[in-house]
C-alpha cells in the first residue's frame, strides 16, 4: 500500500486521546492509531471492511454485559 497518497480521516467523535485513522487507497481500505501515525497499518479488501461494517451496524462487536463500554477517543 502507497501511504504517501493515502487521506486519512477519523471519526468527529474522536477525542485528543487517538483514535484509529481510515484511508482509501488503491482498492483497499486502511486503517492506522491516530497516535501512531508511523506505526503498523492493517489493510483490508473492500468485502473485509464491508463485513466488518456490517457487523458494527449489528452491535456484533459491543462490549459484553457488565464490562462496561470502551472509551471512545
Amino acid at each position: 500500500m502507497d501511504d504517501i497518497r493515502a487521506v486519512w480521516r477519523k471519526s468527529t467523535l474522536s477525542g485528543s486521546n487517538g483514535c484509529i485513522e481510515v484511508a482509501f487507497v488503491g482498492g483497499h481500505v486502511a486503517i492506522r492509531h491516530s497516535k501512531d501515525p508511523s506505526g503498523p497499518v492493517l489493510t483490508f479488501s473492500p468485502t473485509e471492511w464491508e463485513a466488518f461494517l456490517a457487523g458494527v451496524r449489528r452491535g456484533e462487536f459491543d462490549a459484553p454485559a457488565g464490562h462496561g463500554r470502551p472509551s471512545i477517543g
